[in-house]
């Protein structure tokens, strides 16, 4: 079956190993036909001081230039250029504009801060030992990720990790299913993508990005879904493909949504 990846990273985000082209040349390798690059948006240093969360604005023009150098050297294997970027809610600092986004045909949205506080860095990991705290941050979490997924102003094309709140194996005292039907509501409402991603078995949850009933949610609701390892080393670019098309099929899809190095998208078949 035909293999796709459209998450991934690469050095130029601070916490990323590898060139672009040795991504695109694991890829190639490994039978992949679509592999999307996408970088982590610059944050404003008051959310990445130590440039170690995002692309910094100085090496953004050399991330596009190797994807585009990549796409030379492999013209047999579609290339998407995109950006994973994060949503800040009302903390947002910075001023994107539309120009600012016209390099990148895939564009991830994607929660990784709680009210300015990077919930799943594992430097600021101890408010998660707090008493009560995983009840609180999966609620605020979710109220967060729906609010992105929901508001049609936002660019986002696929949503990312839909619960990336489990990544460390906090998990809160009651029961999630409420919050995994307002995601699916909140995905369906601003006519988002998601992604099943692969990353999440090698956290402490053991378990891909989302959860078999969140992803189930999100079928029934008729959100398009697509796959991504969210590679941050080349050796990791292939990692659980068709482990992950087998999760999209117990949870009802047949098919893999792919988006294009153009903008569009097209569908595989689910064998």
């Amino acid at each position: 079956m035909e293999l796709i990846n459209t998450h991934c990273h690469s050095k130029y985000c601070g916490h990323g190993a590898g060139e672009v082209e040795e991504y695109a040349a694991a890829a190639e390798a490994a039978g992949i036909t679509t592999l999307a690059f996408t970088e982590h948006y610059p944050l404003s240093p008051a959310f990445d001081p130590d440039e170690y969360l995002s692309v910094t604005p100085a090496n953004l023009p050399r991330y596009l230039d190797a994807v585009d150098q990549a796409r030379r050297d492999h013209p047999k294997l579609e290339i998407v250029c995109g950006v994973e970027m994060d949503y800040l809610g009302d903390t947002e600092d910075r001023s994107i504009t539309s120009s600012d986004l016209e390099p990148f045909a895939l564009i991830l949205g994607s929660v990784h801060f709680i009210d300015g506080w990077a919930f799943d860095d594992p430097a600021q990991r101890g408010r998660w030992e707090e008493p009560g705290a995983p009840d609180a941050i999966w609620r605020r979490y979710f109220e967060l990720w729906c609010a992105a997924a929901a508001d049609t102003r936002q660019p986002f094309h696929v949503m990312s990790h839909p619960d990336l709140a489990k990544k460390f194996g906090y998990y809160p005292r009651y029961d999630v299913a409420p919050l995994y039907a307002q995601a699916a509501k909140a995905a369906r409402a601003g006519e988002r993508m998601v992604e099943v991603n692969t990353s999440g078995s090698y956290y402490a949850c053991a378990e891909m990005f989302p959860a078999p009933d969140l992803l189930r949610q999100f079928c029934r609701a008729g959100i398009p879904c697509t796959v991504g390892t969210d590679a941050h080393d080349p050796a990791n670019v292939a990692r659980d493909i068709e482990r992950a098309y087998r999760l999209m099929y117990e949870a009802g899809y047949r098919e893999v949504t792919v988006p294009t190095a153009t903008g569009d998208r097209r569908t595989i078949a689910i064998e």
